[in-house]
């Protein structure tokens, strides 16, 4: 309190006890007891009431102890239950929670986690993976304003994420590992690794890669085989010593039947091997049928139907097939396209036949093209040719977006041949090139794409294609980029996918600790997104009797649903739009993997490296106490004592209303039953 609100009060006390004196001394008759109390009570309310009006701040200093942060980081992945130690983790993390002494000094917090943090109550080591590293960074970031101490317990053992014993603690945070677990290295031989493509093409070889570890150094022999249904398909022999402890095998496997194929990789155990869990490994490959058959028709020979031949033929999955018009054994309904080359009036029933074949198709027009023809069977293109042949240039259009393709150096391809004249064409297309006459560019394409329904269809006008290819590879020693062009142009045009309301993307196969994702889209009558569907989708497993409902989420400009841990089989399933009854069904299978289940023992390396990294030491079970003294031994885990100052003004101390009017209440009844009033 100020001087000046000492000497305010002063002058309050002066005047409450002047006006009183005055009230009953002077003015009143009164005498005796009762002017004594009279006097007193008016006193102390004309007094609380200019104490109230002068409003002086009472100041008081809050003393608080502020205890550094305990934080327990327990793991609770399914690899501590596989190695049977759920009563060591549970019994360590009980013994610093109900410890007095630790209590007294810290403020305990506890953390569980496996591929994320969770703050349960207790752990049920559940979790498919685990991210040491993760959880380090978390509290690094969470507890940086504050000094505190983490003890993780795990067995090392991560499976997700950067490799946590390169971890780097802040300056007020101390990490002390505890290991848990058997840390004794038994003979073992285990596969670390697989790698294969979750695609295959039917009738082609895929390769799998395998790194398959030995963890001992006695020299043995093991046999590695991969089998499907209770076949082997790939088996070798393999040999390890202290020496050679990793060896990789690679293995070529037929793609022979279309759908999902579920494979066993697994290396023979050694005799009384300890963990044989990581000794197998199951993966699949969904085998598709990409093949295409296109078919060149054309009534001339010329270069570039040879050249075409090679390009599309690139790709192995593709198969060019060239006759002539005048030939009559072609069977239409073996193929996926059809490559008109140079059309007349010969062309005229093979354009109705692929017109009711419902195939799509791609001509290609030159200096020998019959234009009545093609405006005969194409009545939406013409031109208004003369009997001058005219070179036309490339030029690239950059807003192209059918397809992705690269620029191969358009402008400085020789020019293509056709008939001078004006094109007409009275239909929506998409040009991946325009013409350039002259040194001037146009507006009119020299390659473009049209799109009818289901249907497309592409159009170059321009002969001589082979010199394209011919300056590709003068200019890279390769005719990779020209073939990857015509590819991709071939790749767009023998697919036939039909605009659909409803889309679903979904994996064929998951793994068992993968998350099961699905999402879809969902387009209006005008084919524009719909933020307002209600998608639902249901899933069945008839074998687990098991029928799983939930509903779509909206994510920006598309719809998502996750099921976490299904369990492994085949599931059938089919997503509904409710409001305008649009259903699509499809199955999927979830393969069975539990990559928690792949360790035999802890990874005492790795915990004893991040807590010498970090200037710590790594604790095991038995040294609790141990750790207990290093926690409470250490000064820079010491109690702060906090002193702050709060100043507060009468004002708000309500009970002084009340004392001033219990004051002059007092005063008045008092009156009232002296019958003064």
């Amino acid at each position: 309190m100020t001087i000046l609100n000492i000497i305010y009060l002063t002058l309050a006390a002066c005047v409450a006890l002047g006006f009183s004196y005055f009230q009953y001394y002077v003015k009143s008759k009164r005498s005796g007891r009762q002017r004594t109390i009279l006097f007193i009570l008016r006193a102390l309310s004309v007094f609380t009431l200019l104490f109230l009006l002068i409003n002086p701040k009472i100041e008081s200093v809050v003393i608080k102890r502020e205890k550094p942060d305990l934080v327990l980081a327990l793991d609770n992945s399914a690899s501590i239950a596989h190695l049977h130690q759920e009563n060591k983790l549970v019994g360590i993390a009980e013994f610093f929670n109900n410890d007095e002494e630790i209590n007294e000094r810290f403020n305990v917090q506890n953390i569980h986690f496996g591929s994320e943090i969770s703050t349960i109550d207790s752990a049920d080591f559940s979790a498919k993976q685990t991210d040491i590293f993760r959880v380090l960074d978390d509290i690094k970031s969470g507890f940086k304003n504050k000094q505190n101490a983490t003890i993780l317990v795990s067995d090392g053992n991560q499976t997700l994420g950067r490799d946590f014993q390169y971890f780097n603690a802040s300056k007020n945070q101390k990490i002390f590992p505890i290991v848990i677990g058997d840390t004794t290295k038994f003979p073992d031989l285990s596969i670390s690794k697989l790698n294969v493509n979750r695609y295959a093409f039917l009738e082609n070889k895929f390769p799998v890669e395998i790194f398959v570890n030995y963890s001992a150094s006695k020299n043995i022999a093991s046999r590695f085989q991969i089998s499907t249904n209770g076949k082997t398909v790939f088996s070798e022999n393999l040999n390890f010593s202290a020496a050679n402890r990793s060896i990789r095998v690679e293995a070529n496997l037929p793609a022979s039947q279309l759908g999902t194929q579920t494979y066993s990789a697994e290396i023979l155990p050694l005799e009384n091997e300890k963990n044989t869990i990581n000794n197998k490994n199951n993966f699949a490959v969904e085998v598709i049928d990409e093949r295409t058959s296109v078919l060149i028709l054309s009534s001339i020979a010329h270069p570039d139907l040879g050249v075409l031949k090679k390009a599309i033929e690139t790709n192995k999955q593709r198969k060019v097939s060239i006759k002539y018009t005048s030939e009559n054994n072609i069977k239409l309904n073996e193929y996926q396209l059809v490559i008109f080359y140079q059309p007349n009036n010969n062309f005229n029933t093979w354009f109705k036949a692929v017109n009711d074949a419902n195939l799509n198709y791609f001509i290609i027009t030159g200096t020998k093209t019959n234009w009545n023809a093609i405006q005969k069977s194409i009545p939406y293109l013409s031109k208004n040719i003369s009997n001058e042949e005219q070179d036309f240039y490339a030029v690239m259009n950059p807003n192209f977006n059918q397809f992705q393709f690269e620029d191969i150096g358009f402008l400085e391809l020789p020019p293509l041949q056709d008939k001078f004249g004006d094109l007409k064409i009275n239909t929506n297309f998409d040009a991946l090139l325009y013409q350039k006459i002259e040194g001037v560019s146009t507006s009119e394409p020299l390659l473009m794409m049209v799109k009818n329904n289901d249907r497309g269809s592409a159009y170059l006008f321009g002969e001589n294609i082979w010199r394209w290819r011919t300056k590709v590879f003068i200019d890279h020693q390769s005719f990779e980029k020209f073939d990857n062009f015509i590819g991709g142009l071939i790749q767009n045009l023998s697919s036939k996918k039909k605009k659909e309301r409803l889309t679903i993307d979904y994996q064929s196969f998951y793994y068992s600790n993968e998350i099961v994702k699905f999402d879809a889209q969902f387009f209006d009558e005008n084919y524009q997104f719909d933020p307002n569907a209600n998608l639902q989708i249901q899933l069945e497993n008839d074998r687990l009797n098991l029928a799983l409902d939930s509903r779509f989420l909206l994510r920006n400009n598309f719809y998502e649903v996750r099921f976490n841990n299904l369990q492994p089989g085949e599931y059938n399933f089919s997503v509904t739009e409710e409001n305008s009854g649009i259903k699509k069904s499809g199955k999927f299978s979830v393969i069975s993997f539990d990559v928690e289940e792949q360790f035999s023992s802890a990874n005492f390396s790795k915990l004893n490296s991040l807590a010498l990294k970090n200037d710590s030491q790594a604790y095991f079970p038995n040294q609790l106490q141990e750790l207990k003294k290093q926690l409470l031994d250490d000064s820079r885990f010491s109690i702060i004592r906090k002193e702050s100052t709060k100043s507060r003004p009468i004002i708000d101390w309500y009970i002084l209303l009340f004392v001033l009017i219990g004051l002059l209440a007092g005063e008045w009844f008092y009156r009232k039953y002296k019958g003064l009033i």
